[in-house]
C-alpha cells in the first residue's frame, strides 16, 4: 500500500474559444506535494479564432481581454515547466472531466507526454455513490470547497476551477469520516455515465 501524498501531482483547467476544434484562451496548473496544495500559475492566451458568444458566456473572457495577451508558442515553455511541477516531474495529472484538458494539452504541446490521470468526476463517482450531481460546481457546494479563495476568482475561470478541483482531489483523498486512502484506492476506475461537461468551452 502506498501513501497517495508520495507522489507529485499537478492540477489543471484549461478554457476555451468556443470554436471546433476548441482552442486555449487560458490555463491554469497548480502542484500538489506531499499532500500540500501549492500556488497556482496561469496564462492568459491569444487564440488564433475569435472567442465565440457563448464560450464568453460561460467564462467572461472576451475577445478584448486577449487581444495583447501572448500566443500560446510564447508561453509554451513556462506552461511545460508548470505541468512538471517546476522540475520534480509530476507523477499525476488531476482535472475534472480529464479528457477535455488533456485532449487540449496533448494537441498543443504535441510531443508532451501525460503523466497518470486522476480524474476527480470519476473519483467523486466512484467514491460519493449517492451525490446528487457530480458537476464541479456541486461539488464545490457540497464540500465548501471555495471557502476562502482569494477575491476576484469566479467559477469557469481557470485559477478558480484549479484550486477547487485541488481542494475536491485532496478531500476525495483524505475522506474526513474515514482513513485516508491509499494510491492504490485512488487509481482511476472506469466511472461510466455521461462527463460533467461534453466540450471544452
Amino acid at each position: 500500500m502506498t501513501d497517495w501524498t508520495s507522489l507529485t501531482y499537478v492540477v489543471v483547467d484549461v478554457e476555451g474559444n468556443g470554436q471546433q476544434p476548441p482552442d486555449l484562451v487560458e490555463l491554469a496548473a497548480v502542484p500538489i506535494y506531499g499532500g500540500v496544495i501549492g500556488e497556482p500559475a496561469s496564462w492568459l492566451v491569444k487564440p488564433d479564432r475569435p472567442i465565440t458568444h457563448f464560450a464568453r458566456k460561460i467564462h467572461g473572457i472576451t475577445n478584448d481581454d486577449v487581444t495583447d495577451a501572448p500566443t500560446f508558442d510564447d508561453v509554451k515553455a513556462d506552461v511545460l515547466d508548470a505541468l512538471n511541477a517546476h522540475g520534480l516531474r509530476a507523477d499525476g495529472l488531476i482535472a475534472h472531466n480529464a479528457h477535455v484538458d488533456v485532449g487540449v494539452l496533448q494537441r498543443k504541446l504535441g510531443d508532451w507526454e501525460c503523466p497518470e490521470i486522476f480524474d476527480t468526476l470519476k473519483l467523486a463517482r466512484r467514491l460519493l455513490p449517492d451525490a446528487d450531481s457530480y458537476k464541479l460546481g456541486a461539488l464545490v457546494d457540497a464540500f465548501e470547497l471555495a471557502e476562502g479563495l482569494p477575491d476576484g476568482l469566479a467559477p469557469h475561470r481557470a485559477i478558480y476551477d484549479t484550486l477547487v478541483t485541488a481542494r475536491l482531489f485532496v478531500r476525495l483523498a483524505t475522506r474526513q469520516d474515514m482513513r485516508p486512502l491509499t494510491l492504490e484506492e485512488l487509481r482511476d476506475k472506469p466511472g461510466g455515465g455521461e462527463d460533467d461537461t461534453p466540450s471544452l468551452f
